[in-house]
């Protein structure tokens, strides 16, 4: 179709510069057409990056505490309230929130990696609306005169939920630049830039973990996360026979906002699993990271098979005396089988 619109523009004796911009018009356009193919598209997508897991630095500690969860009907059971934005930051075009409004779905998942027993709360509409189906005797199986019942204490409790908030959204914490330029002398001289710049944000997040008998608040949690984005441009200028070329090349890259609310939500859930089940840390060497390790121990009326005390260890230099020093002495990023924050497939 490309050489067919310029040929047509050729015969009807248009200029060469005008052919050339008909021509870089054509080819920007693609291969899009207005009718649809055989197979009921106008396009074919671009792109083919797999479905991967949704992983943070947290995950695989996750995924180790499930082995200390008990697996029983009596095991403690947790329930996830709603967990908001209250930032109330939108975006400036009207399009919908800067953070996601999911954070409760972020809290479910990371409770399921650990392997927690999980009672649904969060959105019990369906449930809701077949207890009243039920109740009047419209829910069946197929067979006549078959239909469900309603038995006492049929509905599992939860013994703790979880409820909180996003509350922290803070923009250009601290930013900063370089820029550079070098031109030649005279009218016709050539001319390059380049700069380099960065900036910090973060979200904050408030977590309580409460128990559902007593209504008592037995742990909670606020943390922050920095965000870092950077950003680099350079470019060329010259002239060439009377003529201006400019070329330029950028760069640009922000830490994704939502994975990092996640990242705080797992962080989050995994400092009130560890006392709430008794786990010891020193069993899943991912429990370690700049917070420092999680007192399995702390103070918890509702914790559930505590372990044995771990032995005193001498007085030499240990990565818990370290740490207390340095924070980030021993921190490493968890390996993942394919590389990357998010991880891979499995």
């Amino acid at each position: 179709m490309f050489n067919k619109v310029v040929s047509i523009a050729a015969k009807n004796g248009m200029p060469k510069r005008t052919l050339g911009a008909l021509a870089m018009a054509v080819a920007l356009t693609g291969c899009v057409s207005a009718n649809a193919g055989s197979d009921g598209r106008y396009t074919a997508p671009i792109g083919n990056a797999p479905v991967v897991t949704n992983e943070t630095p947290y995950s695989n500690a996750l995924r180790c505490l499930a082995r200390h969860v008990p697996a029983s009907t009596t095991a403690t059971r947790i329930a996830v309230g709603n967990i908001r934005d209250y930032t109330g930051k939108a975006e400036a075009d009207g399009t919908g929130m800067k953070l996601t409004q999911g954070a409760s779905l972020m809290a479910m998942s990371a409770l399921g990696k650990a392997g927690v027993p999980l009672v649904e709360r969060y959105d019990t509409s369906i449930t809701e609306l077949e207890l009243k189906y039920t109740n009047n005797k419209l829910i069946g199986d197929g067979a006549e005169d078959d239909y469900r019942k309603i038995y006492a204490g049929e509905i599992r409790g939860s013994d703790y939920y979880l409820v909180g908030g996003i509350t922290e959204l803070n923009f250009n914490i601290r930013s900063g630049g370089l820029n550079a330029g070098f031109a030649e002398g005279g009218d016709m001289g050539a001319a390059a830039n380049a700069s380099a710049s960065t900036y910090v944000m973060n979200i904050g997040l408030d977590l309580r973990l409460v128990n559902s008998r007593t209504l008592e608040v037995v742990d909670y949690v606020s943390y922050q996360k920095q965000i870092v984005g950077r950003e680099i441009r350079a470019g060329v200028f010259d002239f060439f026979g009377g003529n201006l070329f400019s070329i330029g090349a950028g760069t640009s890259a922000q830490e994704p906002i939502q994975l990092a609310v996640r990242s705080v939500i797992e962080r989050a859930v995994l400092k009130m699993l560890v006392p709430l089940y008794g786990a010891n840390q020193a069993d899943c060497s991912r429990f370690k990271d700049p917070m420092g390790e999680i007192d399995y121990r702390q103070a918890n009326p509702g914790a559930k098979a505590k372990p044995a005390q771990r032995v005193a260890e001498a007085p030499a230099e240990t990565p818990a005396r370290k740490a207390e020093r340095e924070p980030y002495a021993y921190y490493s990023e968890p390996v993942f089988e394919t590389g990357g924050l998010r991880g891979g497939t499995y």
